[in-house]
């Protein structure tokens, strides 16, 4: 069905990583809302238990938790997601997605619970510069 990015967060370590979730796997978030919790083993993160706190779509508009469904509507808002507050009082007409993942979302944000066996946060070991390696020394 759907291909999702993962973006997962850590609050205590304060770090991010991201993942691809294809095909199989992916049909578990179809449906899920902002705010709703999902066990990390269906989408292969063994005892991990994660939160739902945003995403956005194909074109890159940002899910809001408070407008219902898979949808994608123009709100008059002043602050919130997808809002950059211009001055005290200011309306802006905005395009947002609703709060629900469905077919056209593409990125989903998830913020870590419980930690689970693995730890998927651990950084990667940089390996050297071929061009500097290969550089002669004078």
């Amino acid at each position: 069905m759907a291909d999702f990015k993962l973006v997962i967060a850590n609050a205590k370590t304060g770090k991010c990583v991201q993942q691809e979730l294809k095909s199989p796997h992916s049909n578990v978030l179809m449906g899920k809302k902002i705010g709703d919790k999902i066990d990390g083993n269906s989408i292969n993160l063994k005892g991990y238990e994660l939160e739902i706190t945003g995403g956005s779509d194909y074109c890159g508009f940002p899910m809001r938790h408070d407008i219902q469904g898979a949808v994608r509507k123009r709100i008059l808002a002043v602050t919130g997601v997808g809002v950059k507050k211009i001055a005290n009082g200011i309306k802006q007409r905005k395009t947002v997605c609703g709060n629900t993942v469905g077919e056209k979302t593409v990125q989903i944000n998830l913020k870590v619970l419980k930690e689970g066996e693995e730890n998927i946060f651990k950084e990667k070991e940089a390996a050297p510069k071929a061009a500097e390696a290969e550089a002669p020394k004078k």
